[in-house]
């Protein structure tokens, strides 16, 4: 393997260097850039490019990067894992979805790759698209619910074979697979334009971050980044799959009244539910129900909103509707 780069992070063979992307000056006179770490494999293989907290409350993917860096010996390491723990650093020091002085472009997944000459996130999504384009094979950006609700182990592939065999080798417990959101907008989105395999792997939210929660969220992603990267021959070991894959699409169920939002509390994640089965009660104050969300079809909750207070038209669960499911290896 020759020396590989990304932004000051320069890594011979068989060596790991961690560096940034820069993007920009702050006000106070520092520097604006994106943390990265190269682990450069001493033999050749594809380049996997994992991002975290492109929405800065989100902060599975720099705790589950930490954890699988850790882990990885780059002496034997086939290929190169470029990994962003936080991607949107100026949301991730607010402790917000997005940074909140950007007001034209507060949703970095939104606008990606954002405009050289743009407002501020926008300079930051080009800053690492130029450097992501070019280099990446294969993408994992690592989401959960947030600071509003729970997400339990869904993805979503950009609609590409290679998105599709990846999001297989995320391995058991990962058998969710959701058709992308939209065609523009993402990393994985401007991946797809170049017939690259990215998925968006959801998993978690600040209301299970207490120590075993948070620490279980972690370990569940490192060890399926791990399989990973046994599916693609990167490390030595075999991969291990689901034995059986739910493809579909999400539908977002959304709330019609304001009001005390109240999950039922036999509710479960990512089991099967029959359309019409009642999934919350939004009520007013003195406890009148003024809303029951039930269920838009059959399928699986994978998200839940953790928020208690509720706006009409916010959004009350994520909700996977299977369109086909296929036997597993």
């Amino acid at each position: 393997m020759a020396r590989f780069a990304v932004g000051t992070a320069n890594a011979e063979a068989g060596i790991r260097s961690d560096g940034v992307i820069p993007v920009s000056r702050r006000p106070g006179g520092e520097a604006l850039s994106i943390p990265v770490i190269v682990l450069n494999g001493k033999h050749d293989g594809p380049v996997l490019w994992i991002d975290g907290a492109i929405h800065g409350d989100e902060p599975e993917g720099p705790l589950a990067i930490h954890k699988l860096v850790a882990e990885v010996d780059v002496t034997r390491l086939r290929g190169t894992i470029v990994a962003v723990p936080v991607l949107n650093v100026a949301a991730f020091e607010a402790q917000q979805r997005g940074n909140p002085f950007d007001g034209f472009t507060y949703d970095m997944n939104r606008i990606y790759p954002g405009r050289e000459d743009g407002y501020p996130s926008e300079r930051v999504a080009w800053a690492h698209f130029k450097e992501m384009d070019e280099k990446a094979d294969l993408l994992i950006a690592i989401h959960s619910g947030g600071a509003h609700s729970y997400l339990a182990q869904a993805q979503f592939y950009n609609a590409t074979d290679e998105g599709l065999e990846l999001a297989k080798a995320m391995g058991p417990g990962w058998d969710l697979i959701l058709k992308p959101l939209g065609s523009k907008g993402s990393p994985p989105a401007a991946m797809a334009e170049k017939n690259k395999g990215a998925i968006t792997v959801e998993l978690g939210g600040l209301c299970a971050t207490m120590p075993t929660d948070f620490h279980r969220n972690g370990d569940v992603l490192k060890t399926s980044f791990l399989n990973v990267l046994r599916h693609y021959d990167m490390i030595d070991g075999e991969a291990h799959y689901a034995p059986r894959w739910h493809l579909g699409a999400q539908r977002t169920v959304l709330a019609n009244t304001g009001g005390f939002f109240v999950p039922e509390p036999e509710v479960q994640y990512r089991t099967p539910t029959a359309a019409g089965t009642r999934i919350a009660r939004v009520v007013d104050l003195y406890g009148t129900v003024l809303q029951e969300i039930v269920a838009p079809c059959d399928g699986q909750i994978f998200g839940m909103r953790t928020l208690p207070c509720v706006y009409q038209g916010d959004w009350a669960c994520f909700f996977g509707e299977i369109h086909e499911s296929i036997e597993g290896q």
